[in-house]
C-alpha cells in the first residue's frame, strides 16, 4: 500500500477527532464569553467571569480530548502500523482500530502511562543531545544547544507516535519491553529519519502560512465587529495591570492587552493558531506521519535494537534506564 492509500483509508480517525475539536472550542468559547457577560452584569468584574468560564471550559476540553486521544489517535496509529508492516487494512478500519487499542491497552490508564513514558524518554534524549551544542561554550554554545533542542522537540511528537506504533507491532511483547525497543530504535537508526525532517518542517511551515493566514483574517474581521466588547476587555486589563512593576517588566504584553486594537489582533492570532493546530494535526500531520512511520518500522524490522543500543540511550535518559531495570 502506498502512503497516500494508507492516509485515505485511515483519515476517518482524523475527521472524528476534528469534530470533537470543534465541539470543544464551541464549549470553551461559549463558557468564556457567557462568564464575562454574566459577571459584568452582576458584579461589574467581567474579566473574572471570563476567567472562571475559561477554566471550566478547559477542564471539559481536556476530558474530551483525553478520551478522543485514546480512542481515535491510538487507533489511527495502530492501523497505520498494520498497513506499513502487513501491506493491508481491514474493511472496517475504525472498528478494528478501536478493537486493537482496547486489546493492547486494557484501560485508558495503561495507555496514558505508556505514552507518558515514551514522551519522557524522548524529551530526555532531546535534552541530552542539546547539551552537545552547549559544550561549545559561551553564547554560541547556548544558541547551538537551543537550536538543536528546538529541532529535537519538534520531531519528538512524531517519534512518540512511531514508538507507539512499535508497541502495536510487537503484539507478543509486554508494552514496557516494546517501549524500550521503540525508544532504542531512534538512537540506533537515527539516520533513517533525517530525510523526513525537510518534509516535517517544510509542510508544517506551509500549512501554518495557508491555514493560519485564512483563519487569522476571518477571526480579525469577526472580532472587529465587536469593538465595545474588546474596549471593555482592554479596560479590565488596564485596571489589573496598573501595577508599576508588572508594567515595567512586561511592557510589550501590557501594551497589547490594554489597547483594543492590538487586543483584537492578539485574539485573532490565538484563534488562528488554535484552528491551524487542529486542522494541521488532523489532516496534514497524519500524511507526514505515514512516511515517517514506514521508515521507522522498516528500520526496526530489518535490524532490531541491541543491548548496546539500550546502554547508549540509558546514558542519556534516566527514565529509560529506570524502565529497563524494572522490565
Amino acid at each position: 500500500m502506498t502512503n497516500a492509500e494508507i492516509y485515505k483509508k485511515t483519515i476517518g480517525f482524523s475527521t472524528r477527532r476534528l469534530f470533537w475539536d470543534f465541539l470543544s472550542l464551541l464549549i470553551l468559547a461559549g463558557l468564556s464569553v457567557g462568564g464575562f457577560f454574566v459577571a459584568e452584569k452582576v458584579t461589574d468584574k467581567g474579566l473574572i467571569g471570563l476567567g472562571i468560564g475559561f477554566l471550566v471550559g478547559i477542564v471539559i476540553l481536556v476530558i474530551i480530548l483525553r478520551w478522543v486521544s485514546y480512542t481515535y489517535k491510538a487507533g489511527q496509529i495502530a492501523m497505520m502500523t498494520k498497513a506499513v508492516t502487513e501491506d493491508e487494512l481491514p474493511q472496517d478500519v475504525i472498528g478494528e482500530g478501536k478493537k486493537v487499542v482496547k486489546k493492547r491497552f486494557t484501560t485508558i490508564a495503561v495507555f496514558f502511562a505508556a505514552t507518558g513514558i515514551i514522551k519522557g524518554i524522548f524529551r530526555q534524549i532531546g535534552n541530552g543531545i542539546a547539551k552537545v551544542g552547549e559544550r561549545v561554550g559561551g553564547d554560541s554554545g547556548n544558541a547551538i544547544g537551543s537550536a538543536i533542542s528546538a529541532v529535537i522537540q519538534t520531531i519528538v511528537a512524531y517519534l512518540c507516535d512511531c514508538c507507539l506504533g512499535w508497541i502495536f507491532y510487537k503484539k507478543d511483547e509486554k508494552p514496557t519491553r516494546a517501549t524500550l525497543q521503540g525508544a532504542a530504535l531512534f538512537f540506533r537508526h537515527g539516520k533513517t529519519f533525517a530525510k523526513n525532517m525537510g518534509r516535517v518542517f517544510g509542510i508544517g511551515f506551509i500549512s501554518l502560512l495557508l491555514i493560519g493566514g485564512v483563519f487569522f483574517g476571518a477571526a480579525y474581521l469577526i472580532f472587529s465587529s465587536f469593538p465595545v466588547f474588546f474596549k471593555n476587555l482592554a479596560g479590565e486589563f488596564t485596571e489589573i495591570l496598573a501595577d508599576g512593576d508588572v508594567a515595567e517588566k512586561s511592557r510589550w504584553l501590557v501594551d497589547i492587552l490594554t489597547n483594543p486594537t492590538t487586543l483584537i489582533i492578539a485574539a485573532a492570532v490565538l484563534v488562528a493558531l488554535f484552528f491551524w493546530s487542529a486542522i494541521h494535526s488532523t489532516f496534514v500531520r497524519p500524511f507526514v506521519l505515514v512516511g515517517v512511520l514506514r521508515n521507522y518500522m522498516k528500520s526496526g524490522m530489518e535490524e532490531a535494537p541491541t543491548e548496546s543500543s539500550y546502554a547508549a540511550v540509558a546514558k542519556i535518559s534516566p527514565k529509560f534506564a529506570k524502565l529497563q531495570a524494572e522490565a
